[in-house]
């Protein structure tokens, strides 16, 4: 590990610290500031030539600040001859915008991928794409992380009955993930049922396959934005008898009326994971809120990822 360097951007110092710490690799010194006219500034402070760069930044809001800071440590670093530039990125923005639903919109999803690998990284290391496909994007090897088996450990080691447990898809996009998740925990499967009327706006009416009457339900997701799916699902689950309602996210985005939604769901618990910085407010806001640390899985890839090695092994 001689040869790694790993800095952290702005976004999330926190949990660059964690992975630096669980890898026993000191963070690199890197000056990132503004220019009175806002234009963000960079500078390596130390000797990155010939070296592994692992530069962690999650482009979570605000997005274009991180987006635009993650492409100026890319540069800065190509500039510097580091020998291979991995941009680490936990949560991936404007994955939503992946295809063209309607005419004369863009594919923003490409589009970053395009930014991030002109501006010279030579592979990315990122988690729980809203959509997998984004990973051909690229031009550049990905390697795709699963908080699958952190937030599965979570409830295995809690005191919820898996015999009475339900895995709830809240749509038809994430069947295979709430099927990944009865496969490790038991449970039969359910569906809503969910129409999307605009960009911001969904509606949950039906629910499909098992009966969550009495039941235990986790409801398991990507990411949580303004809240509206998850809680207009909890609230189907609510309308068809289920006594329990555990949600379990990576992303806890929560923008907009999400911790109002949250706030008056009447989860009995939300689990997510540390890929977004969670402000005061929020852990104020939802008592019943779990953060799980995902330092150790993403450690794990960079490890294997600089001694040329597996990353799929680490989910076997």
């Amino acid at each position: 590990m001689q040869d790694i360097k790993l800095f952290s951007g702005t976004a999330n110092p926190e949990l660059s610290k964690q992975i630096a710490d669980y890898l026993g690799v000191p963070l690199g010194k890197v000056s990132l500031g503004r220019f009175p006219d806002g234009e963000i500034s960079c500078k390596i402070d130390e000797d990155i030539r010939g070296r592994d760069i692992f530069l962690i930044q999650p482009t979570c809001p605000p997005v274009n600040e991180n987006l635009m800071e993650l492409l100026i440590m890319i540069d800065s670093c190509l500039r510097a001859s580091a020998e291979r530039i991995t941009a680490v990125i936990p949560y991936y923005g404007y994955a939503r915008q992946d295809r063209k639903d309607e005419g004369r919109v863009p594919i923003t999803a490409k589009l970053v991928a395009n930014l991030i690998t002109r501006a010279g990284a030579d592979r990315v290391l990122t988690m729980d794409l809203h959509a997998a496909q984004i990973q051909g994007f690229f031009d550049v090897p990905v390697d795709h992380l699963y908080a699958a088996p952190v937030l599965n450990q979570h409830f295995l080691d809690s005191d919820i009955d898996l015999d009475e447990i339900v895995i709830v898809s809240p749509d038809e996009g994430s069947i295979k993930r709430a099927l990944g998740h009865s496969k490790r925990l038991g449970g039969e499967v359910a569906i809503i049922d969910k129409r999307r009327t605009s960009a911001e706006t969904t509606v949950q009416a039906n629910l499909l396959g098992g009966a969550v009457e009495g039941k235990v339900a986790l409801l398991f997701d990507d990411m949580i934005s303004t809240a509206g799916s998850i809680c207009g699902a909890a609230q189907v689950l609510h309308d068809f008898g289920a006594k329990e309602i555990h949600v379990g996210i990576t992303h806890a985005v929560f923008c907009g009326p999400a911790l109002d939604r949250l706030s008056n769901a009447n989860l009995t618990s939300l689990v997510c994971t540390n890929s977004i910085p969670l402000s005061t407010e929020v852990r104020e806001r939802l008592p019943q809120l779990v953060t799980l640390p995902v330092d150790q899985l993403v450690g794990d890839a960079i490890k294997a990822i600089h001694r040329n090695e597996s990353v799929s092994k680490l989910f076997r």
